[in-house]
């Protein structure tokens, strides 16, 4: 029997992760699970509507708001493994949402966390899924929605620190963004680029040989970049590293 007092979360997958990475979401079930909590996905989970809300289709993303609440307000608690889609639940529905539906999202803007924060402020999680060996230096990048609206800087770092035995290795202007900035990428490539080499040569001038993150958005687009330029660095989500899922081939990298 399932203990009757522990945290109940569902689990909002992201559309990136459930489209381009879903290790990332089985990571961070085995992370919750790992805590003791008792988890649950919602079948008909779609996007939280954060892309049409950057581009300014605010009717739309309102539509795919309404549509998220009436998914996931039963739950105790909503967990993502994104700053991003975190930070449009609790920040940005009240703004875009009216009447009952604005009273609603400002309640579960309250029981929803990310992930890594949700690790160490709710449950305290101090033991990891699997015990992982010989993990090569890290260097953490830190993604602009989860940093400036969750405030997610410590969170990780402890988590890496205690389930891994790891010190990041930090590396320049780690808080500066990585040039994805959600539609900003596709809006003006040439200065995303730009700013996704300076990412990526602050990385490797820590001498880390894996870089990680809390957004996967600001990671494919870091590890797509490499790619393309020959640059030999791991990128990968850091659910993943702190599940002990290191035996798939990293993002960008491989089927």
């Amino acid at each position: 029997m399932s203990d009757p007092s522990a945290p109940r979360v569902s689990l909002f997958v992201t559309c990136l992760a459930d489209l381009m990475r879903p290790s990332v979401a089985f990571a961070s079930l085995r992370l919750l699970e790992q805590a003791g909590c008792i988890v649950d996905v919602p079948q008909r989970q779609t996007c939280c509507g954060q892309p049409g809300y950057n581009a300014g289709e605010y009717e739309s993303a309102a539509v795919l708001a309404r549509q998220f609440i009436e998914q996931f307000e039963a739950a105790e608690y909503v967990v993502a493994p994104s700053g991003s889609c975190a930070g449009m639940v609790r920040e940005h529905y009240p703004r875009i949402l009216q009447g009952e539906w604005r009273r609603r999202a400002l309640a579960l803007a309250q029981r929803t966390w990310e992930l890594t924060s949700f690790l160490t402020e709710v449950v305290k999680l101090d033991r990891a899924p699997a015990v992982v060996t010989e993990l090569p230096a890290i260097t953490y990048h830190d993604s602009c929605a989860g940093l400036r609206e969750l405030g997610i800087k410590q969170q990780p770092r402890e988590l890496l620190r205690k389930l891994c035995q790891v010190d990041v290795k930090e590396m320049q202007q780690t808080e500066v963004c990585c040039g994805f900035g959600g539609t900003f990428c596709a809006k003006m490539p040439e200065i995303s680029a730009k700013m996704t080499d300076d990412k990526l040569r602050n990385a490797t001038a820590t001498g880390a040989a894996m870089l990680t993150g809390g957004d996967l958005g600001c990671l494919l687009s870091i590890a797509g970049r490499a790619r393309r330029e020959g640059i030999d660095i791991e990128v990968r989500h850091v659910a993943e590293i702190l599940a002990g899922d290191l035996y798939s081939p990293a993002i960008g990298e491989g089927e």
